[in-house]
């Protein structure tokens, strides 16, 4: 095969071949290197890491060979770089960590590297995770591959983990992780083509992620399929007790039960997700989603979601608050960047002004706001109330549905540049996506169609909590009735 056509192939894909010796690992991880030079300009990546790839592919050819495959040998991926990677630079995208090598490893990615998969680089994101474009990164911004051809600027990937879903979609790496806090996985998989899942709170360890909001905050594997997802989180998933969030819930062969079907599933099509101004061809998605599972037996009902509307703004004060916390300790006394001042005082605020960008300083400030004395009830404590009642909502709903089908986004990637002086209307991106994460529900964004400019369109799939199964099952049933094929065009126009 060309190195063009090994690019092509998908994790699953790869791995049959890899265990049938049709290539080798090395060959497998040159050919995505390659890619990655010449997609450069797309700044998927901030930093690559082409010696240890090859290190690692090294160690993979030789278990090939031995007959001692683990289940993920000789897998290139993207991780992205909110990852605590030994010895490999990790950034969050910011300025104040611009520099900062761990000196221990994510226990996310260090189950990957015990499951043999091999690390291309680490992927752009918006800084600390907090944004919905990727156009707050320190590194600049990540450009969608979905672009139209001489398009300028071009196209946002989604945030913040759109560095994954451009690398993703690219043909850079089969497979990446990405987080998801509130939309960040599921969101620029729908900007960008590709399938993001967002496990249950709890199912994969965040020890050794860089937080943003630790009541949120959870890792998920991002890839061209569902089955690649699978596959990705059977190793990913698992109890970890250096986590006090992490649940002692078993991992299951998500991967083996995909192909079980929807018949005599109940789905629920939440009345509240027909939001003003949603595009006629988003609508029309969703419509032709609830038939395609409705063809394969599933019986599609409306549902009703009522504290839906509070989605946005109870989490626009958990978030934030949280975050505000999570980032006192980057004070530049410890590690990271460090700016100097007349005295201690002026020394933390010039390392967090100069360190930190204008979106995480306005988060800072409004979660700082919301706990501070005379506001904490009126703002924080009310928001964790009406948390509550948008998870009594999901639970009320799961009485009577086994997964609810929603859109994933409210349109297709927007250019860069557009909604950056009005964070109310970037922040509205994340309309479909939040309330899923507020109640910790396992949710996947799956591609089904491209809209009226040839944009990737996306629907998702939320289910119960632990539920994972049904949720990728109703996912693949969307994924075989859409077969969606399509590449970005300068991608195809490369293969042709």
């Amino acid at each position: 095969m060309s190195t063009r056509e090994l690019t092509r192939l998908t994790l699953a894909e790869a791995r049959r071949r890899l265990r049938a010796r049709e290539f080798s690992a090395r060959e497998l991880v040159e050919a995505h290197l390659e890619a990655m030079a010449r997609h450069r300009g797309l700044n998927a990546f901030i930093t690559e890491t082409p010696e240890l790839a090859l290190t690692m592919a090294a160690e993979s050819d030789r278990r090939l060979a031995a007959g001692d495959a683990r289940p993920l040998e000789g897998i290139p991926i993207a991780v992205k770089d909110l990852f605590c990677t030994r010895e490999v630079r990790t950034t969050a995208a910011s300025r104040i960590l611009h520099n900062f090598v761990p000196p221990y490893e994510s226990t996310v990615t260090r189950r990957l590297w015990e499951a043999g998969a091999v690390l291309l680089g680490k992927t752009n994101l918006d800084e600390f995770a907090m944004g919905s474009a990727n156009v707050t990164s320190h590194f600049g911004p990540v450009v969608n591959p979905w672009t139209p051809p001489g398009e300028e600027p071009g196209r946002v990937p989604g945030g913040s983990s759109g560095g994954s879903a451009a690398a993703v979609a690219a043909l850079l790496a089969p497979a990446a992780t990405g987080t998801d806090t509130g939309g960040s996985i599921r969101q620029p998989a729908a900007f960008c083509g590709i399938v993001g899942l967002k496990p249950t709170y709890g199912r994969c360890s965040r020890w050794g992620i860089i937080a943003f909001a630790s009541s949120l905050d959870q890792a998920g594997p991002m890839a061209r399929t569902v089955e690649d997802c699978a596959l990705l989180l059977e190793q990913m998933a698992g109890y970890d007790p250096l986590d006090s969030t992490s649940a002692d819930v078993a991992v299951e062969p998500w991967s083996a039960r995909l192909d079980a079907g929807v018949k005599g599933l109940r789905i629920g099509l939440p009345r509240e997700y027909r939001v003003d101004g949603m595009p006629a061809e988003i609508e029309r998605l969703w419509a032709e989603g609830a038939a395609w599972l409705r063809a394969q037996g599933a019986e599609v009902v409306e549902i009703s979601l009522p504290h839906t509307a509070y989605a946005l703004p109870t989490y626009y004060i958990v978030a934030p608050a949280e975050a505000s916390s999570n980032l006192a300790r980057y004070d530049g006394m410890r590690f990271g960047l460090r700016v100097e001042g007349r005295d201690l005082t002026e020394t933390y605020m010039r390392t967090r002004g100069e360190g930190f960008g204008r979106e995480v300083r306005r988060r800072i400030l409004i979660g700082t706001y919301a706990l501070s004395a005379g506001y904490y009830d009126a703002y924080y404590l009310k928001a964790q109330k009406v948390r509550r009642r948008i998870a009594d909502d999901f639970r009320e709903a799961f009485t009577r549905v086994d997964a609810i089908l929603t859109p994933a986004a409210p349109t297709a990637a927007f250019r860069i540049g557009e909604k950056m002086d009005d964070p109310v209307a970037m922040y509205l991106n994340d309309v479909f996506t939040v309330p899923a994460s507020l109640a910790g529900l396992p949710a996947v964004a799956v591609p089904t169609g491209l809209d009226g400019e040839g944009l990737p369109l996306a629907l998702q799939v939320i289910g119960r909590p632990w539920d994972e199964t049904t949720v990728l099952r109703v996912a693949r049933a969307l994924e075989e009735a859409a077969d969606f094929r399509a590449l970005p065009p300068r991608i195809a126009e490369e293969l042709a």
